[in-house]
C-alpha cells in the first residue's frame, strides 16, 4: 500500500471493505478492495482470486478497469477504477419517483448491454448483475459494470449450477436449482431494464418464499404507457420464464429500438476514439443485424 493513500471506506460487503484511495505518485483516485482472505474458507478464498481473474479478462469501457492486485499482510488487495457518479442505484433513488424518458434509458441500457455481451464473449456469467453493481461516470454519462466476484467461466457448452446472485434478480431457473447459462444474465438484464422504467424493482416480497413465487410466476407490475410498445416488449421478452424464449444478446441488439441507439452511442466512451462506419442494411433476410463494437480496433462497424 505504500504506492496508495487511503481517504474513506465507501463500502462494506460479504467479502470485504472497499475505500476510495489516492495515488500518491500522481494524485489519482481508485478504489481498493480489501478482502482478508486468511480469514476466509477454502471456498471463499476463490471466489475472491476468481474476481482478479476475471477482471484480467476484460478491457472495455463499459466495465470497470482493473489496475493491479497485491497482498498487505493477510488481505489481497485489489486496485481497480473509481466510478465517481456512484451506484444506479442511487441514482434512481435521486429521482424520487420522476421517471426516466425512454430516450436517456435506452441510452443507458444500451452501454450495459454492450459490457455484457464483452463479458458472454469471454465465456463469462455476470450471475449478479443488478443496479447496485452497475456505476456511473462523473457525469452519469457513461456506465460502468462491476463486481465480479461471484462471476463464474465457462466451458463453450457447460452450464453453472450453483446457486448465486441477488434474490430480486435471480432467473426462475436458478430459483428451481436448474443448470444455466448466459439466458439468466439476460433476465437479469430485464430487471435492470424494467427498474430504470418503474424505478422499482420488478419482483419484490417480505419473504423469500413469496419472492420465489413471485419470479416463477413472471408477476410483475405493468410498465407506465408513457413508455412506446416496442419498450415494453422488450422488457417482457427478457423476463420471459422459459429461457429458451429469451432473446440472445444478438438478438436485443438487433431490436430498431436498440439498433438506432447504438448508432447514437458515445463513440469516445472510456477515452477510447471510435469512428462510425456504415453499411447498408438491405438486402440481409433471415439473419439478425447486430452491432458489435470493436473499440480495440477503434472501429464500430455492422456484421
Amino acid at each position: 500500500m505504500e504506492k496508495y493513500e487511503k481517504i474513506k471506506i465507501i463500502g462494506r460487503g460479504a467479502y470485504g471493505t472497499v475505500y476510495l484511495c489516492r495515488r500518491i505518485s500522481d494524485g489519482c483516485h481508485f478504489i481498493i478492495k480489501q478482502i482478508p482472505v486468511e480469514e476466509m474458507s477454502k471456498e471463499e478464498r476463490q471466489a475472491a482470486m476468481n474476481e482478479v481473474d476475471v477482471l484480467k479478462r476484460l478491457t472495455h469501457p463499459n466495465i470497470i478497469s482493473y489496475l493491479e492486485s497485491f497482498f498487505e499482510g493477510r488481505a489481497l488487495m485489489i486496485v481497480m477504477e473509481y466510478a465517481q457518479g456512484g451506484t444506479m442505484f442511487s441514482f434512481l433513488e435521486e429521482r424520487e419517483g420522476k421517471l426516466l424518458d425512454e430516450d436517456e434509458i435506452i441510452r443507458l441500457f444500451v452501454q450495459i448491454l454492450l459490457a455484457i455481451h464483452h463479458v458472454h464473449q469471454r465465456n463469462i456469467l455476470h450471475r449478479d448483475l443488478k443496479t447496485q453493481n452497475i456505476l456511473l461516470n462523473k457525469t452519469r454519462k457513461i456506465v460502468k459494470i462491476g463486481d465480479f466476484g461471484i462471476s463464474k467461466i465457462l466451458s463453450s457448452k457447460s452450464k453453472a449450477n450453483s446457486v448465486v446472485g441477488t434474490p430480486c434478480y435471480i432467473s426462475p431457473e436458478l430459483c428451481e436449482g436448474k443448470p444455466y447459462n448466459q439466458k439468466s444474465d439476460i433476465w437479469a438484464l430485464g430487471c435492470v431494464l424494467y427498474e430504470l422504467a418503474t424505478l422499482k424493482k420488478a419482483f419484490e416480497a417480505t419473504t423469500l418464499t413469496a419472492l420465489v413465487m413471485k419470479i416463477m410466476k413472471g408477476n410483475f407490475i405493468p410498465i407506465s404507457e408513457r413508455y412506446s410498445e416496442d419498450f415494453k416488449k422488450l422488457v417482457l421478452s427478457m423476463l420471459q420464464i422459459d429461457p429458451t424464449k429469451r432473446p440472445t444478446l444478438r438478438q436485443i441488439m438487433a431490436q430498431p429500438l436498440i439498433v438506432n441507439a447504438l448508432f447514437n452511442v458515445c463513440t469516445d466512451v472510456g477515452r477510447v476514439p471510435c469512428n462510425r462506419t456504415p453499411r447498408p442494411m438491405a438486402g440481409i433476410s433471415g439473419k439478425f443485424t447486430c452491432i458489435i463494437v470493436h473499440w480495440n480496433l477503434n472501429l464500430c462497424y455492422i456484421l
